[in-house]
């Protein structure tokens, strides 16, 4: 008798036991089920925050524009930051925010990240980005290698802590490619990547040109430097349309919508499939230089 009441006893208190072990198990994988499915704003570490863009703005400051254009360049992209079309465009993407990397560029060796990697999540976010873009001014170098900052901005998106539905390089520059690889090499390399580049050629010479212009730069763009797939290019003709192209394609590549063109807005040119402009013309137009300059000697 007296071990049938100690079995029973033991019997009592497993059963007694029983619903806090399996309640403790059940919530165990429940935190496990949610942290697989990747709850919360973020990915895991390995991937990164995601993000609907992870866009690198690759500016020139070669010594083809002057300081005055080379601060509208600043002002222009500071401004779109802070107007309410761009940050309407980054707040109402899928996640609601985007990662923004501003590089200026001009010869092979020449690449200086500007302002790094910021996560712009909030008006606030997008207006703390646009000063940062004002508190120094740019540098200007030689040469234009369109290709070298296509490279450098490639190897931005490696291990930058973000995982975009799009990646997105925007090169602007006034000339083309006169230094370092062939730029369709760099372009296709990126492409291959997953990169999508964008362009913003600035056709502001007035019709007055210099050794490194050439009269058919938005051509040169949309033939030998964007790339990928829904690639684009805004021409600038004058500086005083500046702040508008560049408000309008970051509205393009944040919000990856085509928005109804505004009164004499700038055209938008897609990537074309076959090219029809020689993309090495730059790098000519250097080696003419070169062997003039041997001449004169």
């Amino acid at each position: 008798m007296g071990h049938r009441t100690l079995i029973l006893a033991f019997l009592s208190a497993a059963l007694a036991l029983l619903p806090a072990l399996t309640g403790h198990a059940a919530a165990g994988a429940q935190q496990r089920g949610l942290r697989d499915l990747g709850s919360g704003p973020g990915a895991s570490p390995d991937e990164g925050i995601r993000v609907d863009a992870e866009l690198v703005l690759a500016v020139d400051v070669s010594w083809s524009m002057d300081r005055g254009e080379q601060e509208i360049q600043r002002a222009g992209y500071a401004a779109a930051f802070r107007s309410e079309d761009v940050q309407k465009a980054i707040l109402g993407g899928p996640h609601g925010r985007v990662a923004v990397a501003y590089i200026e560029w001009a010869g092979t060796l020449s690449q200086a990240v500007v302002v790094s990697w910021t996560l712009i999540d909030s008006r606030e976010a997008a207006d703390g980005f646009a000063y940062r873009l004002q508190t120094e001014e740019p540098d200007r170098e030689r040469r234009t290698s369109i290709s070298s900052a296509i490279d450098y901005a490639a190897t931005l998106f490696d291990g930058n802590g973000y995982a975009g539905l799009r990646r997105v390089i925007d090169i602007s520059g006034d000339g083309p490619n006169n230094q370092g690889r062939m730029v369709t090499e760099a372009r296709d390399a990126a492409v291959a990547r997953g990169i999508v580049i964008n362009g913003l050629p600035l056709m502001t010479t007035g019709g007055f040109s210099s050794w490194g212009s050439i009269p058919d730069l938005d051509r040169y763009y949309a033939d030998c430097v964007i790339g990928g797939p829904g690639a684009f290019m805004i021409p600038v003709n004058e500086w005083d349309q500046f702040p508008a192209a560049v408000r309008r394609k970051l509205v393009m590549e944040l919000a990856d919508a085509w928005p109804e063109p505004a009164p004499q807005a700038p055209a938008v040119v897609p990537v074309q499939e076959t090219a029809s402009s020689d993309c090495l013309i730059g790098e000519r137009q250097w080696q003419e230089r070169q062997r003039r300059w041997m001449e004169d000697f």
